[in-house]
């Protein structure tokens, strides 16, 4: 599910990519202060836009610390931390857990058991403090596993399961905002779910493993590029409908960049590796 939510570094100001980055530095700050270096471990960019949001939708206050990073020991490196920091840091680690155990159930992976076993008390705490995000998360989980176990069908339900679970991750504070968070956070789900299936496609239709775009008409899978960047631009621009309906100022030129550029930046690594493998392949039949 991570990966996909990030900046367009070429479009971003330098002022901007500093700023992204002290947060994204913070994030991995907290997750190393909550729990230790396995905590940084899963840090996840998509985390990062969640904590610009809603630090720019509440204007919160930042702590700001100079640290030496071991990636990066040459320089001094800025971390930005605040109550979103904490708050994303939380969800980061719900839902790294429960991908470790999703590729436990998929792979058997030992590994990937034992590491989500380190992460049970940091899960209590969690539940503990957010029972409705954790809840949400856990409903999903079991949601997704009876859709792939009967095979659903019907691309829009499936896509809306995460959805509804970023909602709720989204929603950090039942107030004002909230509703608006909800929907922002249902369409960026939606997205995310179908540019994850769009990534999987080739190599899951030839593993045989279960993936919705499968199901599609047989008209639209003539074309499914097309068909596919259309239904994720629909559920982009709703995103970002609810995003300009809030009130932020603060750091709304990185937020724009992430909605309307760095959200694409796989799709198109996606489309130029195609034209590659597409490219090899007509210089391999050329040559027979």
């Amino acid at each position: 599910m991570f990966g996909y939510i990030n900046i367009n570094q070429k479009e971003l100001t330098e002022e901007g990519k500093k700023a992204y980055q002290a947060y994204y530095c913070g994030l991995c700050r907290q997750l190393k202060s909550n729990c230790g270096t396995k905590g940084q471990m899963l840090l996840a960019y998509d985390m990062t836009f969640l904590i610009v949001l809603l630090t720019g939708l509440y204007e919160l206050p930042n702590e700001k610390t100079k640290f030496t990073c071991a990636l990066h020991p040459t320089q001094k490196r800025i971390a930005w931390i605040n109550d979103a920091t904490k708050y994303a840091a939380d969800m980061n680690l719900i839902l790294a857990y429960h991908n470790l155990i999703d590729d436990w159930n998929d792979d058997r992976s030992y590994t990937k058991k034992a590491f989500a076993k380190m992460l049970d008390k940091d899960y209590t705490r969690i539940m503990s403090k957010y029972p409705r995000q954790v809840g949400a998360i856990e409903e999903y989980m079991k949601k997704t596993g009876d859709v792939e176990k009967h095979q659903e069908t019907n691309l829009d339900l499936v896509a809306g399961l995460t959805g509804e679970m970023v909602a709720e991750v989204f929603c950090w504070k039942e107030d004002e905002w909230a509703e608006e968070l909800r929907t922002m956070g249902f369409y960026m789900g939606k997205f995310i779910y179908l540019m994850d299936a769009y990534e999987d496609y080739d190599r899951d239709k030839k593993k045989n493993c279960y993936n919705p775009l499968t199901f599609v008409q047989e008209e639209q899978a003539q074309d499914l590029d097309t068909w596919c960047r259309l239904l994720l631009t629909s559920m982009m621009s709703e995103c970002a409908k609810s995003f300009e309906r809030l009130p932020i100022l603060l750091h709304a030129d990185i937020l724009r960049n992430i909605l309307y550029s760095g959200v694409w930046s796989k799709y198109e690594y996606l489309q130029i590796k195609k034209r590659r493998i597409e490219e090899k392949a007509k210089k391999k039949e050329h040559k027979q």
